[in-house]
């Protein structure tokens, strides 16, 4: 059983990758792992460290975005903005919308009895509102710096892969258990056992790179102006196990950071901003210096935490993080 998205040539044109995450669908995708179980290695320390925070009005998101099923449209906003700007247009909702949203959502999953009072009253689609913002600041906001630099990451795998295999490549290459491309169609087996049929008609495909979606894709085909396909973020399976936990503040420089001081080596780091996703090559083209002097230089970069490195066959793929990009912005 799977879910087929049919493209034409003019959708080919339009698919692209989406060049940063809306932080309230990553979110509505973190939810659903914190309700689960799986993977502990990477997400239990991130889950321990969450429940212990959230507080009791959490309950209304959660029951909005239960471990597998849908989420209600309106509780994920993709516009450009700012967290506060995003939750202003949630409670901006009509009351229309959010009647026909959540009946639509009843029809294939049990809905909260609360729920049916977020059409009439105000004063319960705020508080919704309220616990949405608290939600994000626990479970997503301390752990963005380590999102935003994996999605980076991911965007120079893909452009990788576009630039050197095609669509082609780049829709075979995206989550191979679970996401096929058989010209003309795009099949993805969704956990859910969902089946369905999309034409996408002309307007493509928007594919959106995720932390917390891991193990399976996550659709959503009504979405304007194109239908989202959300997948795995690529990692590099042989960095080991990847932890999520918040950054810590210290007053110490750490030492990798105290080795940066160097000129190469901030070239090294000024060359990789230039160009995300550039390989160890290309820096040592670039600055004239040997392969394995660049290698070296990539990797205190990366123990400092001002870029990030995936290997993707046997190619070393490295882009600045958030870290290394406002260093570079204050110097």
């Amino acid at each position: 059983m799977v879910y087929r998205f049919h493209f034409t040539g003019a959708d080919l044109a339009r698919t692209r990758v989406a060049t940063s995450v809306p932080p309230l669908e990553e979110l509505s995708i973190a939810l659903r792992v914190l309700q689960d179980r799986n993977q502990a290695l990477r997400f239990g320390a991130w889950r321990r460290e969450v429940w212990t925070r959230l507080p009791p009005q959490a309950r209304m998101v959660l029951d909005l975005a239960p471990k597998h099923g849908w989420v209600p449209s309106f509780m994920i906003p993709r516009g450009i903005g700012s967290i506060p700007e995003l939750l202003e247009q949630v409670a901006a909702t009509p009351a229309k919308q959010l009647r026909v949203t959540l009946a639509r959502i009843a029809e294939r999953q049990h809905v909260p009895g609360w729920t049916s009072g977020l059409g009439e009253n105000p004063e319960l689609l705020r508080q919704l509102v309220g616990a949405l913002g608290q939600v994000h600041a626990i479970v997503l906001a301390p752990y963005w710096p380590h999102v935003t630099a994996q999605v980076a990451a991911d965007r120079a795998v893909r452009s990788h892969e576009l630039l050197h295999g095609g669509v082609e490549r780049l829709l075979n290459g995206l989550y191979p258990p679970r996401i096929r491309w058989r010209a003309p169609v795009l099949e993805v087996d969704l956990v859910s056992g969902l089946e369905g049929d999309v034409h996408l008609g002309g307007r493509g495909l928007l594919l959106m790179p995720s932390v917390f979606a891991t193990q399976a894709p996550v659709i959503d085909p009504d979405a304007e102006p194109q239908p989202i396909l959300t997948y795995p973020a690529h990692r590099d399976e042989k960095a080991g196990p990847l932890t999520l936990t918040a950054p810590t503040a210290t007053d110490d420089t750490p030492a990798p950071l105290a080795a940066l001081l160097g000129r190469t080596r901030a070239a090294v780091l000024r060359i990789i901003a230039q160009r995300p996703g550039c390989t160890t090559g290309e820096i040592a083209t670039a600055l004239a210096v040997g392969p394995s002097s660049a290698s070296q230089h990539a990797t205190v970069l990366r123990e400092a935490g001002l870029i990030t490195t995936l290997r993707h066959h046997n190619t070393a793929l490295h882009t600045p993080t958030a870290t290394g990009l406002a260093l570079l912005g204050t110097a």
